[in-house]
C-alpha cells in the first residue's frame, strides 16, 4: 500500500511532516511525540489523551462520583452541587483511564467483576477508534488554528486490537495510512523482557480484544481452580500482560509490512532532539525503499 513519503527525499522535502507512530507501551512512542513538540513546530496528537477527555472523560468522572457517593459526607455535598469532581488526566498522567478500566476479580482487592470489566473493555473500543478517527480532524485543527506545519499521532499500545492488518479496507489503519506515516516501534526480545519485569512492578489496565481476553480469562479460572470473584487482580493482569506481548507482536509487525515502516527502540534510544529523529526516519523509507 503506498505511503505519503516514498523515498528519503520526499521526506526531507516535505514542508508539512505527519507520523503516526505505534508499539507497545514503554518503547519511545511518547518519547518521540515530545522531542519533536520541544523542537517548537509538531503538533503531538495523543490518542490516550484523547480517549481520556473526549470519550471516555464522563465515564471515568461517573466512576470517582460513584466511589465519593459511598461517602456520607462526600455525597451530601455532591448532592447539594457543593462540590465537583473531575479527573486530571494529562499526556502524562492517564491514571484516570486506567483506573476506570480496572481490573477483573476480588472486589477486596481492588478488583472488578468480569462482566463490568468486559464492558468498560467494550467503552474503550469504541472510544479508541473514534480518537484515531479524529486524526485527520486534529491535522487540519493543528494547522488552521495552531499554525504547526507538523504533526505526531501518539497512538496507545492496543491499536492492533482494534484494527486488522491484513485487510486493505480496514478504516482505521486507511485513515492513518492516507494521512499520516506509521511507524512501528519495534522492541528485541531482550526488551520484550525488561517490558515484562517493569509491567510486573507496577501493572496497569489494558485493553485486548473479546476474542484474546475471554479464553484467557477462563483458562485462568481454570488452570488455577478459582472462582471470578477470587482471583487476585494484579495477577491477572500480569498473567494477561506476558501474553499480550506475544499475541501483539505479530499484528504489529504486519501493520509495519503493510501500512508503514520500522524502527528499532535502540534507534529511538539513540536519539536526542527532532534532527536524530528526522534522519531516522529518513533511513528506514531508505531501507523500505531497498526492500531491506
Amino acid at each position: 500500500m503506498p505511503l505519503i513519503y516514498t523515498t528519503p527525499a520526499d521526506w526531507h522535502d516535505a514542508t508539512d511532516k505527519r507520523l503516526a507512530v505505534f508499539g507497545m507501551s514503554g518503547l519511545g512512542k511518547t518519547r518521540i511525540a515530545s522531542m519533536l513538540r520541544q523542537a517548537g513546530d509538531w503538533y503531538h496528537y495523543s490518542i490516550d489523551y484523547r480517549i481520556g477527555t473526549a470519550y471516555m472523560g464522563e465515564h471515568i468522572e461517573d466512576n470517582l462520583k460513584r466511589q465519593a457517593m459511598q461517602v456520607p459526607f462526600l455525597a451530601e455535598l455532591l448532592k447539594s452541587d457543593s462540590i465537583y469532581i473531575r479527573s486530571n488526566i494529562g499526556f502524562d498522567n492517564l491514571a484516570p483511564l486506567s483506573t476506570f478500566l480496572g481490573k477483573p476479580g476480588d472486589p477486596s482487592k481492588g478488583g472488578v467483576p468480569f462482566g463490568e470489566y468486559m464492558r468498560r473493555q467494550a467503552l474503550h473500543r469504541r472510544a479508541e477508534i473514534n480518537a484515531l478517527l479524529d486524526t485527520p480532524a486534529f491535522i487540519a485543527r493543528a494547522r488552521d488554528l495552531y499554525g504547526y506545519p507538523h504533526f505526531i499521532c501518539d497512538t496507545g499500545g492496543s491499536i492492533c486490537e482494534v484494527a486488522d492488518p491484513g485487510n486493505p479496507a480496514d478504516e482505521v489503519l486507511s485513515t492513518l495510512q492516507s494521512n499520516c506515516l506509521m511507524v512501528w516501534i519495534e522492541g528485541p526480545d531482550s526488551h520484550t523482557e525488561e517490558l515484562i519485569r517493569r509491567f510486573d512492578r507496577d501493572p496497569k489496565p489494558m485493553y485486548y480484544r473479546p476474542d484474546f481476553l475471554e479464553p484467557l480469562w477462563q483458562a485462568y479460572l481454570d488452570d488455577h481452580g478459582l472462582a471470578a470473584d477470587a482471583v487476585d487482580p494484579d495477577a491477572f493482569v500480569r498473567f494477561a500482560y506476558a501474553r499480550a506481548l506475544a499475541h501483539r507482536a505479530p499484528l504489529y509487525r504486519a501493520m509495519a509490512e503493510n501500512w508503514g515502516i520500522t524502527l528499532a527502540a535502540e534507534t529511538v534510544e539513540a536519539c536526542r532532539d527532532a534532527r536524530d529523529i528526522d534522519a531516522a526516519i529518513a533511513e528506514a523509507l531508505g531501507r523500505r525503499a531497498r526492500g531491506a
